[in-house]
C-alpha cells in the first residue's frame, strides 16, 4: 500500500493492511470493535467529475444490491456480509475475512487440482447456489475469481454485487443491469438478454468446472463477437477430450450443465450436486498422481511444435501414439492409400521416390503430410524407412478429427507450412538440373498503368423545339 494512499480507519474499523486492489475497489484487512476476528473491507471511492456520474450511480447501485442480498443469505459456502455503508464520496462493505485463494489460480493445465478435490469444491458451490436461489437470489457472475477455496477445500462464493433479486416484480424495480457478468462464463440466455433463473448460475458453474478439469475454457475466440457466437451456437468439447484423466461420467455432467436448451439443463443446484456426488464416490483420492511431463518437455523442444500452447501439446499426446521403432523398418510405402502422418521425435529416416533417396529427416520433422493434406486422393507420395532406431509420434487421421478446434487448426497450419517449405526446396533442387532459363529482352518487371478517361461534362445536344 502506497503511503499516499494509506488510511488508518474506515468508519469505525481500524485498517491493518491492504489485501488487494482492483479496477474499482480496494480491499483492506481491518479490526472491528467488539469482534475478535478481523474483517475484510471492500472500499470504493466515487469520482467527482461529470463524466463519472453515471459510473458512480452504477457503483452505488451495485453496493446497495450486495448489501440487500447479504441480508438474505446465510450459508457456510457464501461469504458473510456484516455491514454495508453508502456515503456521498465512498462506499464500503464489511465482510467475513477468509484466508484462501481464488479458483482462478487452478485453471491452467500445470496447476490443476486433483479430480476428487474439484468435484468436492464444485459440489459445495452447487449447494450454495441452490440455497441462494431459494432465497430469491441469482448471482449472475459466477467465475473462478469469485470463488475462494482454502487448503481444506472450504469454499466461499463472493461478490453478489451483480445479483438479481428474482422476487422483484419488474426489471425497473430490480437490480437488473444490462451487460453484467464475465462474457466467457455467461450463459446463452444471459447474452441474449432473456429472463434469468437459477439455471444461468449453473451454466456458469459448469464453465468453472470445465476449466478446473482441463485448464482451459470450453469456448475460446479471438474477440468478444466470436466468443458470443460460439457460446450461443456451438457445442463445447468434452473434458475427457482434453484431459484423459477425466472420466466419461464427468463428460455427461458437463454436457448437461452447458445445455443451451434450458429444459435439458440441470433444474437446480441440488440436482447437479447429486450427479457430482455419484462421480465423487467413483474417484479414489489415492489414485491421483501428478502428470508426467517428460514427453511434454520433449515435444516443447521440437521444431514442428513451436507455437503450440502447452495445453494443446497435452492434447497432442492424448490423440497420438508414442512409438519406438527399430532401424531398417518400412514406415510408409509409396503408393499406399493412407492418410495419417507422424512426427519424428528422435532418430533419422530416409525418404525415397521411385527407389531414389531424396532426403533424410531427423527430430522435429513430419512425414506423410502430403497424403494427409490431399484428402481427395490420400496416397503416399514417397517411401519412408528408418535409418536408426526412432521415437515416432503417430497421428491417426480419425484421432485428429476428435481433437479440439484449436488443436486441429494448429496442425493444419503447421502441415501446410511444412508442405510449402518442402515444395520450395524441391524447386531449388530441380533448378540445378534444368537448362539455362530464357532471358527476356526487357529485364524490368512489367507494370501496367491505368489511365482514367476524361469525363465529358458538356450537356447533351437536344433537338430544337418545333415552332420555335
Amino acid at each position: 500500500m502506497n503511503k499516499a494512499d494509506s488510511i488508518e480507519r474506515i468508519g469505525k474499523y481500524r485498517v491493518i493492511r491492504e489485501l488487494g486492489r482492483g479496477a474499482t475497489a480496494t480491499v483492506y484487512l481491518a479490526e472491528a470493535p467488539e469482534q475478535t476476528e478481523p474483517v475484510a473491507i471492500k472500499l470504493v471511492r466515487f469520482g467527482g467529475g461529470a463524466d463519472e456520474a453515471q459510473w458512480t450511480r452504477r457503483l452505488k447501485k451495485l453496493f446497495a444490491t450486495e448489501g440487500a442480498m447479504a441480508r438474505k443469505l446465510d450459508h457456510p459456502n457464501i461469504i458473510r456480509i456484516y455491514d454495508t455503508v453508502l456515503e456521498d464520496e465512498q462506499a464500503y462493505i464489511v465482510m467475513e475475512y477468509v484466508t484462501g485463494r481464488e479458483l482462478s489460480n487452478f485453471c491452467s493445465f500445470d496447476t490443476l487440482l486433483p479430480l476428487h478435490r474439484v468435484v468436492g469444491i464444485v459440489f459445495k458451490c452447487c449447494l450454495a447456489l441452490d440455497y441462494a436461489f431459494k432465497q430469491g437470489v441469482i448471482h449472475r457472475d459466477i467465475k473462478p475469481a469469485n470463488i475462494l477455496v482454502d487448503d481444506k477445500d472450504n469454499v466461499k462464493i463472493m461478490d453478489f454485487g451483480l445479483a438479481l433479486n428474482t422476487a422483484k416484480k419488474s426489471e425497473s424495480d430490480s437490480t437488473f443491469i444490462m451487460g453484467v457478468g464475465s462474457p466467457a462464463y455467461m450463459s446463452p440466455e444471459q447474452i441474449k438478454g432473456y429472463p434469468l433463473n437459477q439455471k444461468t448460475d449453473l451454466y456458469s458453474l459448469g464453465i468453472v468446472l470445465f476449466s478446473l478439469m482441463t485448464g482451459r475454457l470450453p469456448f475460446r475466440a479471438a474477440n468478444t463477437a466470436q466468443l458470443v457466437y460460439k457460446i450461443v451456437n456451438t457445442d463445447p468439447p468434452m473434458p475427457s477430450q482434453i484431459n484423459p484423466s477425466v472420466p466419461a461420467s464427468m463428460d455427461r455432467i458437463i454436457r448437461r450443465a452447458l445445455e443451451k436448451d434450458l429444459y435439458s439443463r440441470y433444474r437446480n443446484g441440488a440436482e447437479m450436486a447429486q450427479d457430482l456426488s455419484a462421480v465423487r464416490f467413483q474417484v479414489v483420492d489415492d489414485n491421483w498422481v501428478a502428470l508426467d511431463t517428460t514427453r511434454l518437455d520433449i515435444l516443447k523442444k521440437l521444431e514442428f511444435f513451436q507455437g503450440f500452447e502447452e495445453l494443446e501439446l497435452w492434447e497432442v499426446l492424448r490423440i497420438s501414439t508414442w512409438r519406438e521403432i527399430p532401424a531398417d523398418i518400412l514406415l510408409m510405402r509409396e503408393g499406399d492409400e493412407e492418410a495419417g502422418f507422424g512426427v519424428i521425435v528422435d532418430g533419422e529416416v530416409e525418404v525415397s521416390v521411385e527407389d531414389r533417396a531424396i532426403c533424410r529427416l531427423g527430430a522435429g520433422e513430419v512425414v506423410g503430410e502430403l497424403a494427409y493434406l490431399n484428402q481427395d486422393a490420400p496416397r503416399r507420395s514417397a517411401t519412408v524407412v528408418t535409418m536408426t532406431p526412432i521415437v515416432y509420434l503417430d497421428v491417426n487421421n480419425s484421432a485428429l478429427s476428435l481433437a479440439t478446434e484449436e488443436c486441429f487448426q494448429r496442425f493444419q497450419k503447421k502441415l501446410v507450412a511444412t508442405a510449402i517449405r518442402r515444395l520450395v526446396a524441391a524447386d531449388h533442387s530441380l533448378a540445378r538440373f534444368g537448362e539455362q532459363a530464357h532471358q527476356p529482352v526487357a529485364t524490368d518487371k512489367l507494370e501496367i498503368e491505368l489511365e482514367l478517361e476524361p469525363i465529358d461534362e458538356s450537356p447533351p445536344e437536344t433537338e430544337p423545339r418545333k415552332g420555335a
